[in-house]
């Protein structure tokens, strides 16, 4: 890597333009490159605001750009792991959005070419990064909770405006929701667990199996009817595949009991942040929506009923700043100002400084391979009438291969 800012080029412009806002802030760290997108107008609008950045329609073209050191990749879910693949081929480091991949094969060949060229890959899990989960895991961390017993991850959000075009046509949202049943999006729901578990990290934990089970599919169905009419293919009985709520419970090789909801087209107020951790010595419970409080209980130190037996609640932002973890103590000022908590800007702090530092980063891509897989396995488990599905052992060639 040669000195200076980082120099990053985003596929998919719309959906990066998350990191637009982050750029003047990371000038030292990240110099935006180059823009990929096949939408004339999305490549127009950045060269509005960045003069000096080139533009690509074509993704191959990009990759041979000498200039470019890093690729964000905001496209679209089914091709992600293709093109994260092929930029680390053509020798860029990788951050990309979630999940990583939707088959095993996919993940095997992603894990592989990291190891292959060695490159930093780093998935782009913003929930991980907000400043509740950081402090959280810095309370666990310091045994703050004791042996940690059971976890709850959820992730539910209407998203039903995003699952088809003015025209009834279907998005990439709607393609996956008309043609998979299982958990199809789950590392908003596991990514902050699993990190809270040390999983693929030295003396972690490990997710050893899973189960999963849907809902009836009613919510798109109801949906279309009302927005398109009763003859709207995606109105018929039977179209969609994934029911409206998927439910995967996970089992550790320690033993720890976790369940995640994914739910995205459901009418309903939003959850995207549902998160629930039961130690030994301690607890904590995420705030249901923007106007609730985080809450957590420590044995050791808070306080208790007049009839000295009952525990009590206590917020989660009486233990901050003191246990805030390091990333926001260095950074938060400025992560203050962006959504999921921060977590939006502080994936690209981190990502620089992994390249820079030369280290892996917070979200690797052991972690991808892990929390991305839910996909698949979930998948094969409803079809299956939920049988227990072992999840890969991606640190091991070969390891659980096509379990």
């Amino acid at each position: 890597m040669t000195k200076g800012p980082l120099r990053l080029a985003i596929v998919g412009g719309n959906r990066g333009g998350r990191l637009e806002r982050a750029l003047g802030l990371l000038a030292a760290q990240i110099q935006l490159t180059a823009i990929c997108d096949v939408n004339e107008a999305v490549l127009g609008a950045w060269q509005i605001q960045y003069p000096g950045v080139t533009t690509y329609t074509n993704y191959q073209h990009m990759l041979q750009d000498q200039a470019i050191e890093a690729i964000y990749i905001a496209s679209p879910m089914p091709f992600h792991a293709r093109q994260s693949v092929e930029a680390l081929l053509a020798g860029k480091h990788v951050l990309s959005e979630v999940p990583a991949f939707q088959t095993l094969d996919e993940a095997w060949e992603l894990v592989e070419t990291v190891q292959r060229t060695g490159l930093c890959y780093m998935m782009a899990e913003n929930y991980c990064f907000s400043r509740a989960v950081l402090t959280v895991g810095h309370l666990i961390d310091q045994g703050c909770l004791g042996e940690i017993t059971y976890m709850e991850g959820g992730y539910l959000h209407d998203c039903r405006h995003l699952i088809a075009q003015a025209d009834g046509s279907l998005t990439w949202r709607g393609q996956l929701h008309r043609d998979y049943n299982g958990m199809n999006y789950p590392t908003h729901s596991l990514g902050p667990l699993a990190h809270w578990l040390g999983t693929n990290q030295a003396g972690g934990d490990r997710l050893k199996s899973l189960t999963a089970f849907t809902s009836p599919s009613r919510s798109l169905y109801n949906y279309f009817h009302e927005q398109y009419g009763g003859q709207h293919p995606a109105a018929q009985q039977g179209y969609w595949q994934q029911g409206d709520s998927s439910v995967v419970v996970i089992q550790s090789e320690r033993g720890v009991l976790i369940t995640l909801r994914v739910d995205w087209t459901s009418a309903r107020p939003p959850n995207p942040t549902h998160y629930v951790v039961q130690g030994t010595e301690g607890a904590y419970a995420s705030g249901r929506h923007e106007q609730e409080q985080d809450l957590i209980w420590l044995k050791q130190v808070s306080s208790q009923e007049d009839d000295g037996r009952t525990a009590m609640w206590e917020p989660l932002s009486r233990y901050q700043p003191h246990f805030d973890h390091p990333l926001w103590q260095a950074w938060g000022h400025e992560a203050a100002h962006f959504r999921h908590g921060g977590g939006d800007f502080l994936v690209f702090v981190e990502f620089a400084a992994a390249i820079r530092e030369q280290r892996a980063p917070m979200v690797d891509v052991y972690d991808a391979a892990t929390w991305s897989s839910v996909f698949a396995l979930s998948m094969a488990s409803v079809a299956d009438g939920g049988k227990t599905m072992l999840f890969p052992d991606f640190k091991v060639k070969n390891g659980g291969k096509g379990a």
